[in-house]
């Protein structure tokens, strides 16, 4: 007979369902508790395996197998379990299918690398499945450090967390204002470059030499890039298009510039 651990809640006004609600819905409530929601095994297993602090586990009985060795395991490390009524669990979840299993954690908090490498700096990224793609492509491409402007989406909400299939917990990243960017890069010694990726002007990506420290700038998904990031950029570089578009999705193009600097710097 199967085992279920933990604390059983069957009510949505328990205050510890209603702390993970709040979790799930706001930004506001993500940034002053400094605490985020994972849904799903994969993803819960992920951020474990990266050493993120778990601060609660809630279940369903419909949980698989696999899901269940999880919280056995989060239990024995005095993480809080409860365990809840499978519709319950489709109630609190914010997919529409929900995967039995949520994990509250506590976001790693990172500084400012003492020398700069490789940083990538998103300006005003607002579609969930962009930043989440771009951030898993900036931990498969070893960026040293992601830094997020204001206007850029929540790195820690449900839909970010999902597409970055928990970049989140691996990469360093950084909120700052663009004054913060700008005295940050003047520290730097050697004059780092720092690349605004353009569709319509500046040297090819492929002519820069990326193989020194340096930083890339990639333009949110509408508007491009603010004229704060202009001001700041040292250079602007584009990726040609043969085909005649206009532009592209923002994660393609941070991906494709990333991987010019891993190209570039392994050749």
């Amino acid at each position: 007979m199967t085992q279920f651990p933990g604390e059983l809640i069957t009510s949505i006004k328990n205050p510890k369902i209603q702390y993970v609600r709040d979790l799930l819905a706001s930004r506001k409530s993500r940034e002053q508790q400094n605490a985020c929601v994972i849904e799903g095994v994969r993803l819960a297993e992920e951020a474990i395996k990266a050493n993120a602090n778990a601060l609660m586990v809630i279940y369903s009985e419909s949980l698989s197998e696999r899901g269940l060795i999880l919280v056995n395991a989060l239990q024995n490390t005095k993480v809080p379990v409860i365990r809840v009524p499978d519709d319950l669990m489709a109630k609190i979840s914010a997919t529409e299918t929900d995967q039995g299993l949520l994990l509250v954690v506590e976001p790693k908090i990172y500084t400012l690398p003492i020398k700069l490498d490789f940083v990538l700096i998103l300006d005003e990224i607002k579609d969930p499945g962009n930043m989440g793609t771009i951030l898993r492509t900036a931990a498969a491409a070893g960026v040293q450090l992601v830094i997020t402007t204001p206007g850029c989406v929540d790195v820690y909400s449900p839909k970010v967390l999902r597409a970055g299939m928990g970049a989140q917990f691996t990469i360093p990243m950084k909120a700052l204002i663009w004054a913060e960017i700008a005295n940050f890069w003047q520290t730097q010694p050697g004059s780092p470059g720092l690349y605004l990726t353009e569709t319509s002007e500046g040297s090819k990506v492929w002519e820069v030499d990326l193989t020194k420290p340096m930083g890339i700038i990639i333009g949110g998904e509408a508007n491009g890039a603010s004229e704060e990031a202009k001001k700041c950029a040292t250079e602007f570089v584009t990726i040609p298009m043969p085909g005649g578009s206009e532009s592209l999705n923002a994660a393609i193009a941070a991906g494709i510039v990333m991987f010019e600097v891993v190209r570039q710097r392994t050749a």
